[in-house]
Formats: C-alpha cells, structure tokens, sequence
C-alpha cells in the first residue's frame, strides 16, 4: 500500500479530472478497512481521532470532525483544530462561523467546510430534508459555498443537495466539494460506515447505499456470546467448569506436607 497520501494541493489539482471515495468510520476495524481498500479520504470524529487511527489508513487524506456545539469559541476551535494536526489529521472539517473558519486558515489549517443540510442547524431549512430545491435555496447554498471560499475553507461538504444544483455549483467553484447525498458532479462521494456496512440500525437516508449486512452478523456474533456465557454459568453452577486438565497440579506427597503444616504438626 502506498503511504504516501494526498494533499490539499493535490486534492485541488484532481478537482474536475476524478472522484474520489471518503468514508465515515467510527471504529480502528473500520479505519484499517478503509486503509487496506485505499480509500482516498477518510473522515473521523474528533473524539475518537488518535495516532492509530492515523496509522491504519495511512495513504488516506484524514479528515477530523471538529464537534459543533461541543466547540464554542473560535479559540476552542483552534485548541482542537491543533490538536487534531498534531495527531496527523491532514484537515478538520467544521460547521463553526465563517469568522472561526477564517481563523484557522490564518493558522494554516485546512478546513472542509458545510453547506446545503447542516444537521446542526436544520431547523433553519425545515429540519431533515433537501436544501436547494428552488432557484432561491440553490442561490442560498451557491452563497454559502461563496463565503467559505472567502473564508479560506479549502473544501466543503453539500448535503442533500438536488444533483444538478450541485454539479453546477462545484464546476463554478474553486474549492474541493463533497457530496453526501448531491449527485456523482462533485469531486468526491462521502458516505458513513454504518450505511455502507449495514450496521445502522436507525433511519437509513435516502442517498445511502448498503454494500453489506454486518447487521445480521453481529446479531448472530450477539447470540453466540449470550449463548457461551449462559454454558459458562451452567458448568459453574454445576461443578464441571474446573476440568482436572485446566488445573495445576500438585504431587500427593506435597499436598500431605502442606495440609500437615495447615494443621500445626511439625513432626
């Protein structure tokens, strides 16, 4: 596997000629999947970010997720965004103020911005649904990727974006944009794990695709534990758990040595 991974300048330099992939994981099995199928770009939360999740996709351009409503202030946003670097993230993304974002490309941070459906602030667009659908909310989320861009944000995220308002706005645009759920005319297709694998038990969004049924496997790993665990206390519970071939033994004169001094004969 190649460890040599992108950059923000090559990142840039592919936008328009190829798409790459960027996975969502949650887990170090994940992250190390994600690695060994050479995923282009992987993205993880902030709090789970750690050298070893760097190391198990280290040809993979990091993304960490910086916690919005967790982080505050601008200066909260660059203690975490330092942080993140410093663990080998190559950029953070942030749904933070456009004067936050500002702040961190002046440090020198690479910063993937959001527009379109921001899940924090749905309630402004009318909650877990399409943004852009009218020649207004496309200019808006057009907008939006304006001011990013004068923010110093290098790429963005657009959610659930009509496809062909968001092909428009990435050929228009100079910064990287990734889609979630807006159509294969950006420069990279984000998706989660947990939609990807079968694992996500909750609502599945439209846009997602399940490639696997991980699912039904860790029911069936589930029932397996349960079902060792209750043999376990039965054997317990019933005297035959201390097998003679699992004990230390011990030589019979010994033993008669041991119990004698037990008993106080010193003969």
């Amino acid at each position: 596997m190649n460890s040599m991974r992108p950059t923000v300048a090559d990142l840039r330099a592919e936008k328009g000629v190829r798409q790459r992939a960027n996975v969502y994981v949650e887990t170090l099995d994940e992250a190390r999947a994600a690695g060994a199928a050479d995923i282009g770009i992987v993205t993880v939360q902030d709090a789970l970010m750690s050298t070893e999740f760097r190391d198990a996709a280290p040809s993979a351009f990091m993304v960490a997720g910086l916690d919005y409503g967790v982080h505050v202030t601008t200066d909260d946003y660059l203690r975490a965004a330092f942080a993140m670097m410093a663990l080998g993230a190559d950029a953070v993304w942030s749904a933070a103020s456009l004067e936050t974002i500002a702040r961190m490309r002046s440090e020198g941070i690479a910063v993937v911005g959001h527009v379109g459906l921001i899940p924090a602030r749905r309630t402004w667009t009318g909650g877990f649904r399409a943004v852009g659908k009218t020649a207004e909310t496309a200019m808006s989320v057009w907008q939006q990727v304006e001011d990013l861009t004068e923010a110093g944000a290098f790429a963005a995220e657009i959610e659930v974006v009509p496809a062909a308002v968001a092909s428009a706005i990435s050929a228009r645009t100079s910064l990287y944009m990734i889609s979630m759920g807006s159509g294969s005319g950006c420069d990279a297709q984000y998706l989660f794990s947990t939609d990807i694998l079968g694992t996500n038990r909750g609502h599945v969004p439209r846009h997602a695709k399940q490639y696997r049924n991980l699912a039904a496997e860790e029911d069936r790993l589930q029932a397996e534990r349960v079902a060792a665990f209750r043999e376990f206390a039965a054997d317990v519970q019933s005297d035959v758990f201390s097998d003679p071939s699992r004990l230390v033994p011990i030589a019979d004169d010994e033993l008669a040595s041991f119990e004698a001094q037990l008993n106080g004969d010193h003969s």
